[in-house]
Order: C-alpha cells, then structure tokens, then sequence
C-alpha cells in the first residue's frame, strides 16, 4: 500500500464500528493493518469498514495463541482494540504487559464510556453515548423526539476518527521521542467534542438549548430541508446575507418584504410554510437547475443509492467499486503521498505467513493449525 503512513504496522483486534473504521482510516493510507479475528467470527467483505488488511484468526483463549499475539505486537508500532475494560488483562494482553514487550507502541482503545468513570464496565451502543454527551439532544424538531443521527456522530466521528488521530499524535510523539503511550478513546468524549460549537455559541447566548430553534438545527426557514413536487428533498443553507439575498432573487423572493427580517426568529415558522409551499410546487430536478451551482448554498438530498452518480462526486471520484460493492473512497487527498486504491480482504486470509514472517518453523506452523484456524469467509 501506499500512502502517507507506508511503513506503520498497526495490530487491529476485530470489531464491530469504531474500531474497524478506524483500522481502514489508517490502512486506507498505507499502514499496514493486521485485523486479528475471532475463530467463529463474523466478517462482511460488503463493509468498507474492511478493507485493505492482512487477516488472521487466532484463538486468544488458548496459551499459544496469546504467545502468538504477543510476538506480533512486538512488531508492531500499534495498536486498536475496542473490547470492554479490562478484557484485554483478562487475555494477558494488556497495555502493561504489551508495553513492558515494546516500550514505543501505542496502545489505542476504543470504548463508548472510556476506560474509567462509573460507567465504564457498562453495555451501550451509539446512541447511549451521544445522549449522554448532549449530541443527541441537539438532533431532531422542535417538540419533537431526539432524532438519532444513524451512528456516525459517536461511532464514527466521535469514536473511529478519535482513535485514529488519537494513534496518529502518538506514532508522531513517539517519532519525536517520547515512549508509547495508552491512548483511551471514548466515544462520550469524542461526541461531545464534535459538539463543540454548538457548546461555544450556548456558552456565549448564542444557542438555544432547544433543538429546533436555532440557525443550524433546522430552526431557520433558510437552513432547512425541504419536499419537492415529485417527494425528493432538498436543502438550503443560506445562512450569510449575500447568500441569503442570492435565494431571494432565484425564488422570486426579492420584493416579499416577509423575507427581509432574515434573523426574526418569531417570524421563522412563517417564513418556512411559505418556502415549504413554493419547494413543493415543482420536482428537486427543476430546483437543481435553478440553483445548484449557485451560491445560495443549495444541494439535492441524495440517497444511498444516488449520490455515487452525482456529477460532483464522479468527478472527485467520491465514491469507488470493490468487488462489485459501491463504498466511499479513501479521504483526505494528500498531494504528495496519496493513497493507494483500496483492495478485498478475506477473513484469515494471511495466517500462515504472517507465521512465517514471526520465525514459526512450518513444524510449529502445522502445530498451530487449530489455533489460527482456516482462512476464508464466514457465514
């Protein structure tokens, strides 16, 4: 592979979410990820979340298998693992023992409440962890129930990308000298990071701590989504005057007096009947090519399915096919040291090389057939 981190060794412990998405953040350019799966395991080559890695299945219950992952870790600049707290000790495979065997590795653990706090040892999924950050408060109509953001603002943005800048500041701290290092990662802290602004604009009297009610919450006729003749949707975001006045004047909207009090929150519920009515009298097709482009600040609401046609996305070549699946590309873009294209990986597909590249003899090799069990997909 290559990419900005060609020469990375990075040890992922396979997952669900944030773990694996971190491991193909980092694998998508050029570390070379080891994915450690479970024997039994499930493993969807349709994820994108998947891709790019070496793979071998080990038995982590069994003395040579932690031996096995010991000896790899000892070659590795790091590592992720999002199991609960304490199981890696359980395993003898904690940050104590790894550590003490590779004094410069960088031991990232993904959770959703952290390694400490009382809620720690505690079950949760997503949007257990943006609610308690206060990000899942934020999300949904005024009046109405939180809306939960699918699972990218904790798994995602607040979990995988925390833990892949969390493992890439450490690799750096490690280049400039300091030792390996823990890094705890979770994803209350990090959804609660990504709610930074509206936090700040709070604190300064800016925001309402209603959702529903403010300029980037769906609050403000013109930040909003709206229906169109033919049942598609979508959204303006003309926050700034300039633009403000450029949807006036493509709406025909110049001369409605209703329209100049654009920060008028008492006149916002108004003013959005008023463009929800005009957005529903002809198709999203129509409203694209009045305003797509322009800078009114104006995009067509795209589903899965759509958005990898989109014209703007073709050209940046958004999105890429694997094996016949459709799945995003690799990002950011690096001028220098861009990533490769991304390739298929197949459960436990490199086991015994990866032996032989820790010094197994094929004898020990054969030994360990029931521990690193057979390559290939399960059901």
């Amino acid at each position: 592979m290559a990419g900005a981190l060609q020469g990375i060794r990075i040890i992922e412990f396979a997952g669900l979410g944030p773990a694996p998405f971190a491991g193909m953040m980092l694998a998508d350019h050029g570390a070379e990820v080891i994915r450690v799966e479970r024997p039994g395991g499930r493993f969807f080559r349709e994820e994108a979340a998947s891709r790019s890695r070496r793979s071998i299945i080990v038995d982590m219950k069994k003395p040579e298998g932690v031996e096995l992952i010991k000896r790899l870790c000892r070659t590795a600049d790091g590592i992720i693992e999002g199991f609960r707290p304490g199981v890696m000790e359980k395993l003898g495979l904690g940050p104590d023992v790894l550590l003490t065997d590779n004094p410069k590795l960088v031991y990232g653990r993904i959770t959703g409440w952290g390694q400490t706090g009382p809620l720690a040892h505690a079950a949760g999924h997503d949007i257990n962890y943006i609610a308690l950050s206060g990000a899942l408060h934020l999300v949904g109509r005024k009046g109405e129930p939180p809306v939960p953001p699918v699972n990218m603002v904790g798994d995602f943005g607040g979990g995988g990308m925390l833990i892949a800048f969390g493992i890439v500041s450490a690799l750096l701290a490690v280049k400039m000298g300091h030792p390996g290092q823990v890094v705890d990662a979770a994803m209350t802290d990090g959804s609660a990071l990504l709610a930074a602004m509206p936090y700040g604009l709070f604190a300064a009297g800016y925001y309402r701590d209603e959702r529903g009610t403010n300029i980037i919450d769906g609050g403000a006729h013109y930040y909003d989504c709206y229906e169109c003749a033919d049942g598609r949707y979508i959204s303006i975001g003309s926050i700034e005057p300039a633009f403000y006045a450029i949807l006036r004047e493509k709406l025909g909207l110049a001369d409605d007096p209703a329209f100049d009090a654009q920060r008028n929150v008492a006149a916002w519920p108004e003013l959005k009947q008023k463009l929800a009515s005009l957005f529903r009298s002809r198709s999203s097709a129509e409203w694209c090519a009045l305003l797509e482009g322009t800078d009114a600040c104006f995009a067509p609401i795209l589903s899965m399915t759509d958005a990898p046609h989109h014209p703007h996305n073709v050209a940046r070549k958004t999105f890429l096919e694997l094996d016949g699946v459709v799945q995003p590309a690799p990002a950011p873009r690096f001028s220098e040291t861009p990533a490769d294209t991304p390739s298929a990986t197949e459960m436990g597909q490199d086991g015994e090389a990866l032996l032989r590249e820790l010094n197994y003899s094929e004898e020990e090799i054969e030994k360990m057939r029931d521990i690193i069990g057979a390559s290939g997909m399960t059901p």
